[in-house]
C-alpha cells in the first residue's frame, strides 16, 4: 500500500526520521517546514496523505489543516505536543483525521498512517450494497455518501463511523465499540473524540442537527443508523362492479 506523503514538520532532525521510517514502509515522501510550504505542495502534487505539525511557522499547522479540510478529503495525521483533551479536539473539529501526541514512536506513527491509507482507500464494491434511509445513501464500496442524490464529502473518519453504523442500521453502537471497529489500531481514542466526529458528520448530512434524523443518540449506550423505511406494499386494484370476480 504504497503512497505519496507529505510531512510538514519544521524540526529536521524529527522530519528525516519519520521520513526514513515511511520509507521502509514503501511509501514516497516529501518534507517541508511551514505551513505555506504544505499548502503549496497539497495543491501541487496532491498527497495521499499529510502528516502534520500543529506548531508550525508562516502558517499554522490548525489553519493549514482548516484549510485543507476546506478544499479536499485528503487524510491528515495531525502531530502535537499539545496534550489537552480540548487541544485534541480542536483539531478533530478542524477536520484532522486522526492525531499523535509528542514524544511519540515512528513505529506508532508507521502504523497509523497504514491505518489511515486503509480506510481512505477505495474498497472492493462486490458484496456491499447501498444502504438508504430516506434520502441518505451509504454507498461502503465506492466510498461515497449522498443526501438526496448530493454527494457529501466526508473524512475517513466520519465515512468510518457512518460505516460501521450503516452496517447494522438500528443497533446501538457504545462509542467504545465504535473505536474499536472504525478506529481499528488506534485504541488511544477518547470517546468524546467519537462524538466530535459524530457531531461533524451530522453538519455534513443532517437538516437539523439538534433533531436528526439518521445517525441518532442512543441515551446511555451511544449512537446508531436510523432503520430503513419498509417498502411499500401493493394495495389490490379494486375489481369494478359487473367485472368477472366482482362481488355481487
Amino acid at each position: 500500500m504504497s503512497a505519496r506523503i507529505l510531512v510538514a514538520e519544521d524540526d529536521p532532525k524529527q522530519a528525516n526520521l519519520v521520513r526514513v521510517y515511511l520509507e521502509r514502509e514503501g511509501h514516497s515522501v516529501r518534507l517541508v517546514g511551514d505551513g505555506r510550504a504544505a499548502l503549496d505542495q497539497c495543491r501541487s502534487h496532491r498527497p495521499d496523505l499529510v502528516v502534520l505539525d500543529v506548531m508550525m511557522p508562516v502558517v499554522d499547522g490548525l489553519d493549514v489543516c482548516r484549510i485543507l479540510r476546506a478544499e479536499s478529503e485528503i487524510p491528515i495525521l495531525l502531530l502535537t505536543a499539545r496534550t489537552t483533551e480540548d487541544d485534541v479536539l480542536l483539531g478533530l473539529d478542524l477536520g484532522a483525521d486522526d492525531y499523535l501526541t509528542k514524544p511519540y514512536s515512528p513505529r506508532e506513527l508507521a502504523a497509523r498512517v497504514r491505518a489511515l491509507l486503509r480506510r481512505a482507500r477505495v474498497v472492493s464494491a462486490d458484496n456491499r450494497a447501498v444502504l438508504r434511509v430516506g434520502d441518505l445513501e451509504v454507498d461502503a464500496g465506492r466510498f461515497e455518501v449522498r443526501v438526496g442524490g448530493r454527494p457529501v464529502a466526508l473524512t475517513a473518519k466520519e465515512f468510518g463511523i457512518l460505516e460501521v453504523l450503516a452496517g447494522e442500521p438500528g443497533r446501538a453502537f457504545t462509542r467504545a465499540q465504535i473505536i474499536d471497529r472504525a478506529f481499528g489500531f488506534d485504541h488511544f481514542v477518547l470517546e468524546r473524540t467519537v462524538d466530535a466526529h459524530v457531531m461533524n458528520l451530522r453538519r455534513k448530512i443532517e437538516d437539523d442537527v439538534a433533531e436528526p434524523r439518521y445517525v441518532q443518540t442512543v441515551y446511555g449506550r451511544g449512537y446508531r443508523l436510523a432503520e430503513p423505511e419498509p417498502e411499500p406494499t401493493a394495495t389490490p386494484t379494486p375489481t369494478p362492479e359487473g367485472t368477472p370476480g366482482a362481488r355481487r
